[in-house]
């Protein structure tokens, strides 16, 4: 009876939808120019597409040339400036299918072949790119983004990361920066850090960033909590640092000034669940860490987002207990990121068969989710994050003319992401894939037509209810949920624009599990780096996550020539911070609160 019922209101609401189209058609209206935005908002035909299926040829770089022109770089014999105005390194790459795999493959006229597995599920890969939804603005020249052929091209980026510090009070594998082994300290000064998010909301597209603060720890810069506040006042609205836990674990008092200073989200490192299951980060009781971090955080109103590095063969049997211990803390933990390891930074020089060991995809990922945790199907319920870009259209739609940033939105090449959304209810942690109730593929495609339409908010949150409604599928709704359960949640979820939900968060509770594959030397490809959403906020201006971390190196460069110390000079007039290795525990007991600014310290010191 009540499938019946639900699929006679599917059906009413695809008379509607009908008709709604029709006056659309009829009475086609004019996009609009936002105060935030470079140009009128981009309807479904203005939009550009990066070649994609396979066989195709891209550009790629050369892990043997990058190294030596870098080391040229760093070492004076040649001109940084040789990055933008010349193309060192690069060579053409093919990704072709072949024996049930989508391979990446180089040749090197001075350093040979290159090969690396892009996908072990090419049907899996194929998808994600049929769905990618279109590119987002052309960047106008702005001063921020002239890095040669790293520049980003396209969007507006949707997580801004500054790194406070290169330095750790940790010490482990894998680490995209070497921290504490580079031989100097690269830490910005207040008015570095006011400079970089002055800049970042002084250009157009005036995007609604994540400013995420990163290191090395990101908790060891003296300037942590002013940048939080700092970054809220400007206007943006998510705030999140990228933390190992420790400090926020010892110092309860330290996670409540962080709330307090508008601190939204802990990026949390997570590896697994258990001490035994995080051995490969040296730190004996690093998981009792994670758990006093997230009690700590959430006691003060931060949420969690779980970060796990997945390597093959170390940690990849986690994957289903990492989700698993997500739902049953979803009061404190609001997400879930996987990110297949990026062999860069400390482990830039693997041998080949150990990489070809420990090679981890965003398909593995979505096979694994299913066999370890029994939730979801890799080609229903998976997408590439850049097709949620018709929400954030939406979102950019219903903000009107007068809307002085543009929405959150992830942009990026569908190689880079994946997601699922999850509806878990938060009492008896029922869960169900969003997809799994509402035919998402046809919803996405319907919100690029009521985007296209330009309309009104009353007619645009009308069609878009429609539109819910006529792609249920009354089979996977659960008997706690109802179609109208289901409209406010997402509209909660998404700040309640629609007008259909007055708060945020609903007893079924939107759970988000996203897979982030940062490229590496070996599998780099050049278009997606243009397109990139995760810009590094730099002393040299806005760079691509991929290109600072691996790529040529921008990462080495621009932190040597901007250097603040050698790490003897800064031991000798700052002093040492506290290093956890080697299997040293953390000490979790109650600390004597220590002054502003000052850190607890046991045992040895960093480098020692």
């Amino acid at each position: 009876m009540r499938n019946l019922l639900y699929s006679g209101l599917r059906g009413g609401a695809e008379v509607l939808w009908r008709a709604f189209r029709a006056v659309d058609r009829r009475f086609p209206q004019n996009s609009f120019q936002p105060r935030w935005a470079p140009g009128p908002l981009l309807k479904q035909k203005d939009r550009s597409f990066p070649q994609l299926g396979f066989p195709r040829e891209t550009d790629s770089l050369c892990p043997g040339c990058v190294k030596e022109v870098r080391a040229q770089i760093l070492s004076g014999e040649a001109d940084w400036k040789v990055l933008v105005d010349g193309n060192p390194g690069e060579i053409k790459a093919t990704i072709v299918e072949e024996d049930g795999r989508i391979l990446m493959k180089k040749d090197c006229p001075k350093h040979g072949h290159f090969e690396d597995v892009m996908s072990s599920d090419p049907a899996f890969f194929r998808r994600l790119e049929s769905l990618y939804p279109g590119r987002d603005f052309v960047i106008p020249k702005d001063g921020l983004h002239n890095h040669g052929t790293s520049s980003i091209k396209y969007g507006r980026g949707a997580v801004l990361t500054i790194d406070l510090t290169n330095r750790c009070n940790m010490m482990c594998n894998p680490c995209f920066m070497d921290a504490n082994q580079v031989g100097y300290v690269h830490e910005l000064e207040w008015e570095d850090v006011k400079k970089l998010l002055d800049d970042a909301a002084s250009i157009k597209p005036r995007r609604q960033l994540s400013v995420q603060f990163s290191g090395g720890e990101p908790t060891l810069s003296p300037h942590f909590l002013q940048a939080i506040r700092y970054a809220r006042e400007i206007g943006y609205f998510s705030v999140q640092c990228a933390t190992n836990g420790i400090r926020f674990a010892q110092d309860e008092d330290f996670a409540r000034e962080a709330g307090e200073a508008g601190l939204r989200f802990a990026y949390l490192q997570f590896d697994g669940v258990g001490n035994e299951n995080n051995q490969h980060r040296l730190v004996g009781n690093l998981f009792d860490v994670k758990l006093k971090a997230i009690e700590n955080l959430h006691k003060h109103g931060v949420d969690v987002t779980l970060v796990t590095t997945i390597i093959n063969g170390v940690n990849h049997h986690q994957v289903g207990d990492i989700l698993r211990f997500a739902i049953e803390h979803i009061d404190k933990i609001n997400a879930l990121a996987f990110q297949p390891v990026s062999f860069t930074g400390r482990d830039e020089d693997i041998d080949d068969e150990t990489r070809t060991k420990q090679r981890y995809t965003l398909s593995h990922l979505a096979h694994d989710v299913k066999a370890q945790a029994s939730v979801g199907e890799p080609m229903r319920d998976w997408y590439p994050l850049s097709a949620s870009g018709p929400l954030s259209d939406l979102k950019d739609l219903l903000g009107g003319l007068e809307s002085e940033w543009g929405s959150f939105k992830c942009g990026c090449h569908p190689n880079c992401g994946i997601g699922t959304m999850l509806l878990v209810d938060e009492k008896t942690k029922a869960t169900v894939t969003v997809p799994s109730i509402l035919n998402v593929d046809r919803m996405l495609n319907d919100i690029k037509v009521i985007t296209d339409s330009a309309r009104k908010k009353t007619w645009t949150a009308l069609q878009t209810g429609l539109s819910v409604l006529r792609n249920l599928r009354p089979e996977g709704i659960p008997p706690a949920l109802s179609p109208w359960k289901v409209i406010q949640v997402m509209d909660g979820h998404t700040g309640g624009k629609l007008g259909f939900s007055k708060k945020r968060r609903h007893d079924w509770r939107v759970f988000f599990v996203g897979g982030m594959w940062f490229q590496d030397l070996f599998n780099y490809d050049f278009r997606r780096t243009e397109m990139c959403i995760i810009p590094y906020a730099t002393q040299m201006g806005e760079v691509s996550f991929c290109a600072y971390n691996t790529g040529v190196g921008w990462r080495k460069i621009i932190e040597e020539m901007f250097q603040t110390a050698t790490t003897a000079e800064w031991y000798k007039t700052r002093g040492r911070h506290e290093v956890f290795a080697r299997g040293r525990h953390v000490p979790l007991t109650d600390q004597v609160p220590l002054p502003a600014g000052r850190l607890p310290v046991y045992g040895g010191a960093a480098g020692k």
